[in-house]
């Protein structure tokens, strides 16, 4: 593979075969393991929260590291060692159907940890809010198909979830860890990780979009028939004509759109609801991408508070490149993310053959990223 700015990150449809999860399964048990034993469960969460490193597991454990299937498998993998023995830390929910269970699973998991209901309940909306952040916050064209959960004994958690773009068959990954995680709203991502950077991408997580939250916040605490009535006059394409021929524009006239299908019902509730901030509006239930876009609009196309059209992408799948798309590759953050990676593979207790052809792959990726 030539080194780029970008590595193209292919959806792969098919099945990764038995003989090589097999294999998978062996090599990650021993590296988790090892990394638990030195470290502790907290590093864990910080390692699949670092894209470098995630992407070099993959490569190590045998996977085409610039395929979509990455992410699914991998993750998979873990869960499944993680469930075989109690290592203090496990994994709910999973690719497509399996993210639907992913509530239910950190119950479960609650209870075999021996965490308080309210500790529980605290990883469920985690767990949520994350998701509803990446789909409907952040609006890149990527609705998510794959969410997974990682969560420890001491009720600490990381989250990688993964969304597809059908038109370009490309993918997109996102990042989460709760240490030091201030915000869920306010640029709260270790990394988002993404083939393309977008010319035009609605991104109510920015730190510039502040005002623009507050005042979306505003709008569905007043009346909602005025609000509505808003709405459906700024979904006139005329209107938009008009607001972008004097001013620079920060995104294309289809990422001005006005959402057309609205369910009116939902202002009325947030409305009754009253939420007091941006999160309690973003996870109050009906607000989806099409409830944010309009609110946003509003907040900027009426009052003059201005969202981010930004695209926040912050790595593409090959770390970045000698042209700095979408940023120039860290070669020291490289070099940190790999050390444990490396030095648990040499304490491994596999083949020599295996742990010889796994310390290459490791090191084709370094030189490949």
């Amino acid at each position: 593979m030539k080194r780029t700015g970008f590595t193209i990150l292919p959806l792969h449809r098919g099945h990764a075969p038995r003989w090589l999860i097999y294999r998978m399964e062996n090599l990650s048990k021993e590296i988790i393991w090892l990394i638990i034993d030195e470290y502790g469960t907290d590093e864990v969460l910080r390692r699949i929260s670092n894209p470098y490193w995630f992407q070099a597991l993959g490569c190590v454990l045998g996977y085409d590291w610039h395929s979509s299937g990455l992410t699914t498998v991998v993750t998979g993998v873990l869960k499944r060692v993680l469930s075989d023995e109690n290592y203090g830390i496990k994994v709910a929910g999973g690719k497509g159907k399996a993210s639907l269970k992913t509530q239910l699973e950190i119950d479960k998991i609650g209870e075999v940890f021996n965490l308080s209901s309210s500790n529980i309940d605290r990883l469920k909306y985690a767990s949520r809010i994350c998701a509803k952040v990446d789909n409907t916050a952040i609006q890149a064209g990527y609705p998510l198909y794959h969410h997974t959960f990682f969560l420890t004994e001491k009720g600490d958690w990381s989250v990688i979830q993964q969304g597809m773009n059908i038109q370009d068959r490309t993918a997109r990954r996102y990042h989460w860890l709760s240490e030091d995680l201030n915000s869920f709203i306010v640029e709260p991502h270790k990394a988002i990780v993404g083939d393309v950077k977008r010319p035009s991408v609605l991104n109510m997580t920015a730190k510039e979009a502040e005002e623009n939250r507050k005042i979306c916040v505003d709008l569905v605490k007043g009346n909602p028939n005025n609000l509505v009535s808003s709405i459906k006059r700024l979904s006139n394409p005329s209107t938009l004509d008009l607001w972008t021929q004097d001013r620079v524009k920060i995104a294309s006239l289809e990422g001005f759109s006005m959402p057309r299908n609205l369910n009116w019902e939902t202002f009325k509730r947030l409305y009754e609801f009253q939420p007091k901030n941006y999160e309690e509006l973003l996870s109050f239930k009906g607000v989806g991408p099409s409830v944010v876009r309009a609110l946003a609009l509003i907040s900027e196309l009426v009052y003059g508070k201005q969202a981010s059209w930004k695209d926040p992408v912050k790595y593409s799948f090959a770390f970045g490149g000698k042209d700095g798309v979408p940023r120039p590759i860290d070669k020291n953050e490289m070099d940190k993310a790999i050390e444990i990676l490396r030095n648990a593979l040499e304490q491994a207790k596999i083949g020599q053959k295996d742990k010889v052809q796994a310390l290459k792959r490791l090191q084709r990726f370094v030189t490949t990223g």
